[in-house]
């Protein structure tokens, strides 16, 4: 009877999302770790700290010259991670912004960005503080309205950089649609879309027409809270060549050590990514239900904008949620400080529940006018919800709403 309740509620969870992309965790566990590669036949990777590689003859070498020009251990990370991507290659680089760091570099002086307007703070801070110094046309729009994101591009746009769900306010852009607007406007412009927020569990840009997924891999694709790192996976092999080119020009990579932490993270990002959904939700109907909180915005919520959207492009959701509490900052203030099981911390998508106050922390950044038309008001705080007991997310919630707001008698 147990295991019959627990399958509907896994049915209910995940009605009209679209069904799990097939293999995903034989290809997570699998692909790239074929102990055969090792003459030990290792079945996991070894971590190949070796900054150099001995060649038979001068540029006769057995695949490796440099680790900053390729190393065992990535090979290994970067095989499995464009395996669940739906992807012919990915490449690893040191954090999320060194991803978009060597994307942004394929770019000449003169070529124009078009950037979703509500993304991560440190995204928009390169777009605005750095991009524009070396000579980027940068602009900013609602993509989740078509006509916008149509107006926005120009005869010298080459970039555009979707965020979806967006952080920290949580608008989802429809893939599909902005690509084929995009593709048809130019074929030369690359879509970027950061899956941050989603891992390829939940969903593949690819497979909607984008030319490059990224990931900060420090959140969900690793999972653990320790390891900083960026990917980007494509299909193309021009974009292939050229960001491995820069790759290794630009130097941005990560360590072996890390490489190896994020392969281990990979092998159970399945499992983590059920349980977040799972307590995501519960959270979230948790919030929408209690009359101290204005406004919940979790993408698995009908209440949601775009939920339709999320439906028709993802299989499920994360256990990111943006809420506003009532009352001024003093009340945001009272619940974050108040929290017990969840950390005060920037960053998320670890196994940890964490909680932050945008405005203050991620997105300080973002300039204040900027802020306040995107909705990161004093009252709006972000939920990143862990793979904790639902019961203790939930008791956790309820008492620090009781110490913002005391329930009258």
């Amino acid at each position: 009877m147990e295991q019959n309740h627990k399958q509907d509620e896994q049915s209910e969870l995940y009605a009209g999302f679209n069904k799990a992309f097939k293999s995903f965790a034989t290809k997570a566990i699998h692909v790239g770790q074929e102990p055969e590669q090792w003459k030990s036949l290792a079945v996991v990777p070894p971590i190949s700290l070796s900054t150099t590689f001995k060649q038979n003859g001068p540029g006769n070498h057995a695949g490796y010259e440099y680790s900053r020009s390729g190393n065992p251990t990535r090979n290994c990370l970067e095989k499995a991670v464009a395996a669940v991507d739906g992807a012919r290659y990915c490449l690893a680089v040191a954090s999320g912004l060194a991803a978009t760091l060597t994307i942004t570099h394929m770019l000449k002086a003169g070529d124009g960005i078009v950037c979703m307007d509500d993304v991560y703070g440190g995204t928009n801070r390169f777009f605005q503080k750095i991009a524009r110094e070396f000579a980027l046309e940068v602009s900013f729009a609602d993509f989740t309205m078509p006509g916008k994101l149509k107006a926005a591009l120009k005869n010298n746009t080459k970039l555009v950089w979707i965020e979806t769900p967006t952080n920290p306010t949580m608008k989802v852009v429809d893939i599909q649609a902005c690509s084929d607007m995009i593709h048809e406007h130019s074929k030369d412009i690359v879509v970027v879309v950061d899956n941050t927020f989603m891992s390829p569990y939940f969903q593949r840009p690819l497979a909607l027409g984008a030319d490059v997924c990224m990931y900060s891999a420090t959140k969900y694709m690793n999972g653990h809270s320790d390891v900083v790192m960026g990917l980007m996976s494509v299909n193309r092999d021009d974009l292939y060549d050229r960001l491995k080119f820069l790759q290794n020009a630009l130097g941005c990579v990560p360590s072996p050590f890390d490489c190896y932490l994020c392969n281990r993270g990979l092998k159970t990002l399945h499992l983590r990514m059920e349980r977040h959904f799972k307590n995501g939700m519960a959270a979230a109907k948790f919030l929408e239900a209690d009359p101290r909180v204005d406004r919940v915005i979790f993408p698995g919520l009908p209440s949601h904008p775009q939920h339709d959207i999320m439906k028709k492009q993802c299989t499920g959701c994360p256990g990111m949620i943006t809420f506003y509490i009532k009352g001024k900052l003093e009340h945001a203030s009272a619940f974050l400080s108040n929290l017990k099981l969840f950390a005060i911390a920037e960053s998320l998508g670890g196994y940890e529940s964490l909680a932050e106050h945008p405005a203050i922390m991620t997105h300080a950044s973002v300039p204040e006018k900027e802020r306040n038309v995107l909705g990161i008001s004093d009252t709006l705080i972000r939920l990143s919800v862990g793979l904790e007991d639902e019961a203790d997310i939930i008791e956790d919630l309820e008492q620090a709403l009781n110490a913002a707001h005391p329930k009258k008698e």
